[in-house]
C-alpha cells in the first residue's frame, strides 16, 4: 500500500496514544469529528478525502466497552464508505477476548461475536496488542497482526538490574510469558497454582520454583479485578520474597481494583498505555507507565510498507 498515502485516525477512547504514534511516524493525526445526537447516538464526520488511501483506526474497546466498540464500528463503516483503499482497526486493548469460548450451558462465544461486527464494519485487516488468548487471531476472516509488549517490559525490567530476581507466573495460563520473561532476564522462574473461586475472587494455592528471599517480578496480560495479582503477591510475600514488581500490559483496572492494589504488598507496578488510566489509579504508589505507541508505530509503518511484522521480534 506504500503507493496509498498513510492516514491515522483516532477514536476517542485513547486520544493520547493516537498522538504518541502519530509523533513516532511523524504525520499528522487524521481529522474527523466524533459527535452525539441529541438521544446519544453517535455520529462520525470524517473532514478530509481518504479515497484510495490507507487508513489506520485507532480504538481500545476499553471501559465503557459497548460505547468504545460502536464507536470503532461506526469509524470502519465511515471509512469504507468514504472509499479508503484500505481500512486497519489498530485496537490496543481487544475487549470481550474473555468470552472466548463456551464454559457453561447457554452462554455465547462475545469474542467470535465481535470479531464478526469488525470484519462486517470495514476493517480489511486488525493490529492488536497482548490479546486475552492468542487462538482469538483464527476468530476473524481478515488477517490479525498480533504484537506483544513484552520487549516493552523486558526492556525496562533488564535497565532495572533487579538482583537475585525469580519471575512468578500468577497461574498456569501464563507460563510460557513468564518462561520469556526469565530467559531474557537471566531469572529464575516460578508458577503459581490458582483456583478461581468466583468472578472478582481467586485462591493461589501452592508455589512451583523458589521465591524465598528472592526479589519477584510477576508479569501478566492485564490486571483487571486484581484479584489474582494480589493474591499471589500476598502469598510470595508469607513465603520470604523480598521486593515485589508487577508488569501487566493492560490496565483494566474494573471496580474495586484499585483498592486491591493499594492494600497489597508490591512494590513497583508497571503497565503500558494501551488503556488510558484511571484518574484514581494515578494515586497509586510506585506506578509507572510504559508506552507502547513506538511498537504500534512501528507495526503501522511496517503494515503500510508491506514489510514484516514478525521481524521486529527477532
Amino acid at each position: 500500500m506504500r503507493d496509498h498515502p498513510l492516514i491515522v485516525f483516532s477514536g476517542t477512547a485513547n486520544s493520547p496514544l493516537t498522538d504518541a504514534i502519530c509523533q513516532y511516524l511523524t504525520t499528522t493525526l487524521g481529522s474527523a469529528r466524533v459527535e452525539r445526537f441529541p438521544d446519544s447516538e453517535k455520529i462520525i464526520k470524517v473532514e478530509m478525502d481518504v479515497r484510495g488511501r490507507d487508513c489506520f483506526v485507532v480504538q481500545s474497546t476499553c471501559e465503557p466497552v459497548d460505547e468504545n466498540l460502536v464507536e470503532l464500528l461506526i469509524f470502519l463503516d465511515c471509512l469504507q464508505r468514504a472509499s479508503a483503499a484500505r481500512v486497519t482497526a489498530v485496537v490496543p486493548y481487544f475487549g470481550y477476548a474473555r468470552q472466548d469460548r463456551k464454559d457453561a450451558g447457554r452462554v455465547p462465544i462475545t469474542a467470535k461475536l465481535v470479531a464478526n461486527l469488525i470484519t462486517v464494519a470495514g476493517a480489511n485487516r486488525l493490529l492488536s496488542v497482548d490479546l486475552h488468548a492468542k487462538q482469538l487471531q483464527g476468530f476473524f476472516d481478515i488477517p490479525v497482526d498480533h504484537l506483544t509488549a513484552a520487549p516493552v517490559m523486558i526492556e525496562y525490567f533488564r535497565r532495572r538490574e533487579i538482583p537475585d530476581l525469580t519471575v512468578v507466573a500468577p497461574d498456569v495460563g501464563n507460563m510460557k510469558t513468564a518462561s520469556l520473561y526469565a530467559s531474557s532476564l537471566g531469572a529464575e522462574l516460578a508458577i503459581i497454582h490458582k483456583r478461581r473461586l468466583s468472578g472478582t475472587e481467586v485462591d493461589c494455592g501452592e508455589i512451583i520454583g523458589r521465591v524465598e528471599g528472592r526479589n519477584i517480578l510477576m508479569c501478566d496480560d492485564m490486571i483487571a479485578t486484581g484479584g489474582t495479582i494480589c493474591s499471589a503477591a500476598k502469598l510470595v510475600r508469607d513465603r520470604g520474597a523480598k521486593r515485589i514488581h508487577i508488569g501487566a500490559v493492560h490496565p483494566v483496572l474494573a471496580a474495586g481494583a484499585v483498592e486491591k492494589l493499594a492494600k497489597a504488598p508490591f512494590d513497583e507496578i508497571v503497565v503500558t498505555d494501551t488503556i488510558p488510566l484511571k484518574e484514581e489509579a494515578r494515586k497509586l504508589k510506585h506506578l509507572r507507565v510504559l508506552s507502547v505507541a513506538p511498537l504500534l508505530g512501528e507495526a503501522i509503518r511496517r503494515i503500510h510498507n508491506n514489510e514484516s511484522i514478525s521481524g521486529m521480534f527477532s
